[in-house]
């Protein structure tokens, strides 16, 4: 059997390292536009969560910000757990194994400077 994937996108917003029991964690959104456009002309995009681990969170919180283009290669995890209503709920994360930095977002003060 295999659980693999992979998926380039954008930072939706600034990555934040927290410390938990297991080490440092660093929960993240990627905006991923699809490749076809739907009824109405429009390209539509899939926002994934992603969840990232000790180094590879310590490393992306440190080099990438929002709006940064990133390769993320990782595994497909489901999670089982009961919301306020007492409502079962399932949540589907990415656990990131490996992060490609590919490209940064301009600044528009970034952009200032150069023109």
């Amino acid at each position: 059997m295999l659980n693999q994937v992979v998926m380039v996108g954008r930072i939706v917003k600034e990555p934040e390292l927290k410390k938990v029991e297991k080490g440092e964690v660093c929960n993240m959104t990627l905006a991923i536009p699809r490749s076809y456009k739907n009824v109405n002309g429009e390209y539509d995009t899939d926002m994934v969560d992603c969840v990232l681990w000790n180094s590879i969170a310590k490393s992306t919180t440190e080099y990438c910000h929002k709006g940064d283009l990133v390769g993320v290669k990782g595994r497909i995890e489901t999670r089982m757990y009961e919301n306020e209503e007492g409502i079962n709920q399932k949540q589907i994360n990415v656990i990131a194994e490996k992060i490609t930095f590919l490209s940064t977002q301009k600044t528009k003060d970034k952009e200032d400077e150069i023109e």
